[in-house]
């Protein structure tokens, strides 16, 4: 390979045949022979949680051949790139994939690179600052390897095209129109191909769901901001979803729109507002730093992973979620005692759950209290009482139960289940996540999030890293799934042809328009339909027993029996998952 200085380079060639791999050995000097004095810096997207805490400027010190150049040389190199000062006190983890990318640009600067190495630049950035770079690289004079998918970039962007040809480097002068001209087949490269196909597993049935257009999840007022900004990043936004959504999230860096993302899935919790979702809503989650799904597993291969994630029952990556851990004063709320009857009793648990007309009711388990005092108590009383956590855990893991249910960890299975987005399941079973493509990487976050059969697909950039085969194949199983997407993207190309509805974030507002595949009612207005509440805890579980027919001593007995029957049937069975008693004892009786 000869590099000239000055010019600019793309590295072409299929997923998977190393051009990252090329980068990365030249930034940390492992190829034999490559010239030591040559200072390169390879630009890639590595910020997705490591010292997100740090503020953007304090982030650039850290680095030990940036933290003895002088401050203001800093703040230049901040500033060339897009920074004003008023965002130097930003913590990481609050910027835009954009910004990211820009920070990691102005630390190239600061190292005075004779090589820049840019491994997908352009992903998470808006038209704007796809030409904002662009317009750098043409002016910088430095020499630059770059990998990309995105062919207009490449275009207007190399001198040269370096292409992987039975594992050599053969060097095309001119643009990427100008190789394409010499190499037609490489036209696949960068256009959206039908020869490969993803298959998504069908999504299950949600009870009160009798058609594709009743709403399974909306949003209504919710504001948002973040601690360390002063104005929030979304205000008011309302909006609502149902199977046959798809729907298209559009909006410059920084607008918000990972933001929203990530309150719908439950990452982030709002300031104000509300979130309503069907109890068994099950959503398939893929965020903008893919790779932060696998950050703990690099060292597993992708099917170890898909085990440890789903082995125990449910999704462990839920556990994780903000909204999922009790905060001090809702830790508190579960020590407070709730009189029942003129007795103090104190919640243990929410034991099961069972259909009440078009909501659910929960079966609380007293703490020193044996089964047989168990109180069933409506969702909207014990949501307004504080609880909505509590019945958050039981729902997400009564929908993980229900979709792992007919889905067993299995060889045969595993395999299929990769194959089915395009992974060759002897990479799945044989190589370690580490050593995977970045269009791999994000085909292994896929299939795990729709191993439990998803009636939600949320993709927060999804084209990044994947080449126009995959594209193609993801598009094709949007198009054909029979659940609800909805997908940030830079690429309009992609977002045309699959997203009739379109939310447009600017200004901290929501902008809805195209067409819209959602009724009004949520999940037959189960919200909407519950009585007037009574304001003490007293009348709440009062109001529930009475509804109840009182058993005799006798039918009381055969409860108890009943109950012990199916608990030694739990123990022969291993103890396995939880013991549930989620029957009417009515009717049973």
């Amino acid at each position: 390979m000869k590099l000239k200085k000055g010019r600019r380079y793309g590295l072409c060639g299929r997923n998977g045949v190393g051009k990252t791999t090329l980068m990365r050995a030249i930034s940390e000097g492992k190829v034999e022979g490559f010239p030591v004095e040559l200072k390169t810096v390879l630009v890639e997207h590595a910020l997705q949680g490591e010292n997100g805490d740090l503020a953007l400027f304090d982030f650039v010190l850290e680095n030990e051949r940036i933290k003895n150049i002088k401050r203001e040389k800093v703040e230049n190199a901040l500033i060339k790139v897009g920074f004003g000062k008023e965002m130097f006190n930003f913590p990481v983890k609050s910027l835009s994939g954009g910004m990211k990318m820009k920070l990691e640009l102005a630390k190239a600067i600061l190292l005075e690179a004779d090589i820049l190495l840019l491994d997908e630049p352009t992903n998470h950035l808006d038209e704007a600052n796809v030409k904002w770079l662009e317009e750098y690289l043409l002016k910088c004079k430095i020499t630059c390897l770059i990998v990309s998918h995105d062919s207009a970039f490449l275009d207007n962007v190399c001198s040269d095209i370096i292409h992987y040809e039975t594992k050599k480097l053969v060097n095309y002068p001119g643009n990427l129109s100008a190789f394409v001209k010499i190499k037609p087949e490489a036209k696949a490269y960068y256009t959206l191909s039908s020869d490969e196909k993803f298959v998504f597993p069908k999504p299950a049935f949600l009870a009160g769901v009798k058609s594709q257009t009743k709403a399974i999840l909306k949003m209504n007022n919710v504001t948002f901001k973040y601690p360390s900004r002063e104005t929030a990043a979304l205000v008011n936004v309302s909006c609502q979803l149902s199977l046959s959504s798809r729907v298209g999230i559009i909006g410059q860096n920084g607008a918000g729109k990972s933001t929203l993302i990530k309150l719908m899935t439950g990452e982030l919790i709002p300031d104000s507002g509300l979130i309503e979702k069907h109890p068994n809503l099950r959503i398939g989650y893929v965020a903008q730093y893919a790779f932060h799904h696998l950050e703990q597993h690099k060292d597993d291969t992708p099917a170890a992973y898909l085990r440890w994630r789903y082995q125990g029952g449910e999704d462990r990556e839920i556990l994780l979620k903000a909204s999922r851990k009790l905060t001090p004063e809702e830790e508190k709320l579960l020590e407070k005692p709730i009189s029942i009857n003129g007795q103090s009793r104190f919640v243990e648990c929410i034991f099961g759950r069972q259909k009440l007309k078009k909501s659910f009711q929960y079966e609380i388990k007293w703490k020193n209290l044996e089964h047989r005092w168990n109180t069933w108590i409506p969702r909207e009383e014990l949501i307004e009482n504080g609880f909505s956590k509590l019945v958050q855990a039981f729902d997400d893991y009564e929908a993980s139960r229900e979709g792992l249910g007919y889905r067993e960890l299995t060889h045969e299975a595993i395999c299929k289940h990769f194959q089915d987005v395009g992974l060759d399941p002897s990479i799945a079973l044989h190589n370690s996540i580490s050593g995977l493509s970045g269009g791999q990487k994000v085909k292994v976050v896929i299939a795990a999030c729709m191993w439990n059969n998803p009636h939600l697909l949320v993709l927060d950039e999804p084209t990044n890293f994947l080449d126009r085969d995959a594209l193609g194949g993801l598009a094709t199983a949007i198009r054909d799934w029979g659940g609800a997407v909805v997908m940030i993207s830079h690429n309009s190309e992609f977002i045309k042809a699959l997203c009739p509805e379109i939310w447009n974030v600017a200004n901290s507002k929501l902008v809805i328009s195209g067409k819209r595949e959602t009724e009004e009612s949520l999940f037959e207005d189960s919200q909407n339909n519950s009585s007037e509440k009574d304001s003490n805890n007293d009348s709440v579980v009062k109001n529930v027993k009475n509804k109840k027919k009182k058993l005799t001593r006798n039918q009381l007995k055969a409860q108890a029996a009943r109950r012990r029957e199916r608990e030694l049937k739990w123990l022969i069975d291993g103890g396995k998952g939880k013991l549930l008693h989620t029957d009417d004892e009515e009717s049973d009786s």
